[in-house]
């Protein structure tokens, strides 16, 4: 009874004290309350007495005495609520005496990482994990006629999309895949029409096609007719969103393409004469052009405006051509490709498996130098209708072997000899000390009378940043065809009496002489005729060359090169690509994996025969 009379006392005395300490909250609520509305009421009276016009001393009086009373509690309030405020807030350490009282910036926020484009992406995967083979093997496949010649064309990069321009006005869209993947196939009046006599020949799938018509102004400033302009030259965009067309008039026209195809965006007045070529930018956001007034302009797509003039020495220019994006001057052609390109491909071999292709001078010290004819001297190579021989038929310059050097001369110089008379407002030839000025970002123009032209695109100074190749007294004034190889390393030129020179532009490397020079010489056989056309492989290594009487294929590589023994290889070197015969080739394509060529036949407004013919060739690779 004594314990539970105690436990209930002690629960008493807890419940005792715990209402006692309610009381004691409750009173301090009430307190706070009254100070808070009392401050209130403080504040409304202020608000009243700034807008209130009365005047009596007594309440004056009054509300003196009630501020009296109010202002403590605002004090105490503003006070209570600083410290609480400066002890949330965490302590700063002393900062030193010499502290600079500028706030420090707060960093730049990081970039922006955007994805790669769609267009970026597809160039990408068609080029992913590509190995060139040792060889290739082209054969046509499909034949598509044309109501006339057709001197030029243009594809997607991934040939989906395949545009032929004509002298009848007319831009036809095609799609190569439908073409060589269906079974559609060329009927007897057009076999006859092709010149297909044997085998089985696919026709071509025509997607659409519009008419180069580009609207006249009148005098007053409006739009007259719209009249029909032979297309003589094409580029379209790499996803095949819009095109370019040179007329024979010295317009470039826009059009869309995949889009609402055939709608005209867009005319810019390039030139005075046809358009000869024209070439892309590598970010597809300008183009170049090239005319038979002797000109060539940079334009901006985003502006219509040329943004820089390129003028030599007047004479009709034929071919426009920037150095690929992956080109290196350091490097070998047989090696690594140059970072951050977007066509970056592994190149089968290293270097040193192609040492005896382009580090000669080690094989001609140890007494393995072939014996060649030099461009020179050649035989082949005179052309009664423009060269003058001398009286025993030998010129008066030095001989030179096969790599452009003199007897006794080291391979790092090279001595030009005799070359051709230089065109009257022609730059000079390049040599070592302005060619080492060079960037690698060069533009290429081939004039009809031979002469081989680089331009240093990053130079603005009229007269600077420019020269030409050098070329041999007896080479013909006749060049139709240049291109660059697939790494940037060398030039192709094809020549009116059947050779094509390829020229070596490295500035730096063990195989590099500090200038541009000759570094071999294809010669077709005599009756192949005109060198028309000339396309480089994406491999670096093979060269399309068009003539005449067909197309051959040559390994540059190996071509005109001695074996392990030191002796020149016998037989024929390179191979015949069936499917054109007779006239001129006015301009081929190779997609940048290898796997079709496309070939269309003109004389590209000058003289010649040619067919009313384009092939689509499939290339085999060969391991």
């Amino acid at each position: 009874m004594a314990s539970d009379s105690d436990e209930d006392y002690d629960d008493l005395e807890f419940d005792n004290a715990s209402d006692a300490e309610e009381d004691i909250d409750e009173d301090i609520l009430d307190a706070l309350e009254g100070d808070l509305a009392a401050a209130a009421a403080a504040e409304g009276t202020e608000g009243e007495e700034e807008t209130d016009t009365e005047s009596s001393e007594g309440g004056s009086e009054d509300e003196d005495a009630d501020e009296d009373d109010i202002h403590p509690h605002k004090d105490l309030e503003r006070v209570l609520t600083q410290t609480l405020q400066e002890a949330a807030l965490p302590s700063k350490p002393p900062s030193p005496v010499n502290e600079s009282p500028i706030a420090v910036d707060a960093p730049p926020p990081p970039a922006e990482n955007r994805p790669p484009s769609p267009a970026k992406l597809r160039k990408q995967k068609i080029l992913a994990d590509i190995k060139w083979p040792r060889s290739f093997t082209v054969e046509a496949i499909c034949a598509i006629p044309h109501p006339c010649a057709t001197h030029a064309l243009a594809s997607s990069l991934c040939m989906t999309h395949l545009i032929t321009g004509s002298d009848d006005g007319y831009i036809r869209d095609y799609d190569t895949y439908a073409a060589v993947n269906g079974k559609v196939f060329l009927t007897a009046p057009q076999r006859q029409h092709c010149g297909v006599i044997e085998g089985i020949m696919k026709a071509g799938q025509i997607r659409c096609w519009w008419e180069n018509a580009i609207p006249s102004v009148n005098s007053d400033g409006s739009q007259g007719d719209s009249s029909l302009y032979p297309v003589y030259s094409l580029a379209m965009h790499s996803d095949a969103l819009w095109c370019l067309a040179g007329s024979d008039q010295g317009h470039v026209a826009l059009y869309t393409v995949r889009h609402s195809p055939g709608r005209l965006c867009h005319v810019m007045n390039a030139h005075k004469g046809p358009v000869s070529a024209l070439a892309l930018q590598h970010d597809e956001r300008g183009f170049f052009s090239a005319g038979w007034d002797g000109e060539a302009a940079h334009w901006d797509l985003n502006t219509g405006h040329v943004v820089r003039k390129f003028i030599a020495h007047g004479a009709q220019l034929a071919v426009i051509a920037v150095r690929p994006l992956h080109a290196n001057a350091i490097q070998s052609q047989w090696g690594a490709i140059a970072p951050g390109s977007e066509f970056t491909v592994p190149m089968r071999g290293s270097r040193d498996d192609y040492s005896n292709s382009f580090d000669q001078p080690s094989s001609a010290a140890a007494g393995h130098l072939p014996k060649q004819e030099d461009d020179a001297k050649s035989d082949t190579s005179y052309d009664p209708l423009f060269d003058e021989p001398d009286a025993d038929g030998e010129g008066d310059g030095p001989k030179y072997n096969a790599f452009g050097n003199a007897p006794g001369q080291q391979s790092g110089s090279q001595n030009l000899g005799r070359g051709a008379i230089a065109p009257k407002g022609a730059p000079p030839i390049l040599d070592p000390t302005t060619y080492a000025t060079f960037s690698p970002d060069l533009l290429m123009t081939a004039h009809v009378d031979g002469q081989v032209i680089l331009w240093d695109r990053r130079v603005q100074t009229p007269g600077k940043g420019v020269g030409r190749l050098w070329m041999s007294e007896k080479t013909p004034p006749w060049c139709m065809s240049a291109c660059w190889s697939a790494d940037g390393n060398q030039i192709y030129v094809g020549r009116r009496n059947g050779t094509v020179e390829i020229y070596d532009v490295r500035q730096t490397g063990r195989a590099a002489s500090g200038t541009p020079k000759i570094w071999k010489t294809l010669r077709n056989p005599v009756s192949s005729g005109v060198v028309s056309c000339v396309v480089a492989f994406p491999d670096s290594r093979h060269l399309a060359c068009a003539s005449t009487d067909n197309i051959r294929l040559w390994n540059v590589a190996e071509a005109r090169e001695p074996d392990s023994q030191g002796k020149m290889r016998s037989g024929v070197q390179f191979k015949i690509i069936p499917g054109h015969h007779g006239g001129f080739v006015s301009q081929m394509l190779v997609d940048p994996a290898a796997r079709f060529l496309v070939s269309a036949s003109s004389n590209r407004g000058w003289h010649g025969e040619y067919t009313k013919t384009v092939f689509v060739h499939e290339i085999k690779h060969l391991w």
